[in-house]
């Protein structure tokens, strides 16, 4: 069975949106971990940077990825911007995080404060990579 991927054209302004999605998610990641609401807050960190990826592509080539599979949006994230080597750490910081998305949702699996610390690291590079490229 061949994959099929949508992409959806967005204007490119569209992207302070995406932003704003992004830091509403990881507000909440920031009060789950908190109160120990471990895969809670996992799940928010998992969709903060589907947010800022989305909006680095919509900015950058007015596209973003539709459908369940996120590992699509890395993969539109590397189309759109030119490879390097400050790129290349933050596509690994995604997958790294993306790699938890079935886990710490859907599972079962019982995320602890070592988890979340863990993706907590990797979405904080993330970030701070996506707000270089967006400004």
């Amino acid at each position: 069975m061949v994959k099929k991927y949508i992409r959806k054209r967005v204007d490119p302004s569209k992207h302070r949106e995406y932003v704003r999605v992004a830091e509403s998610f990881a507000g909440g990641a920031e009060l789950a971990r908190e109160f120990e609401y471990w895969n809670a807050a996992g799940v928010l960190i998992v969709h903060a940077v589907i947010a800022y990826s989305d909006a680095v592509c919509i900015k950058l080539g007015g596209l973003k990825s539709q459908g369940d599979d996120h590992g699509i949006a890395i993969e539109l994230l590397k189309e759109i911007l030119p490879e390097n080597a400050e790129n290349k750490k933050a596509y690994g910081n995604f997958e790294k995080i993306i790699a938890h998305k079935n886990a710490v949702s859907y599972s079962g699996e019982v995320y602890d404060r070592k988890d979340i610390e863990n993706l907590w690291k990797n979405y904080e590079r993330f970030k701070l990579w996506t707000i270089s490229v967006l400004s």
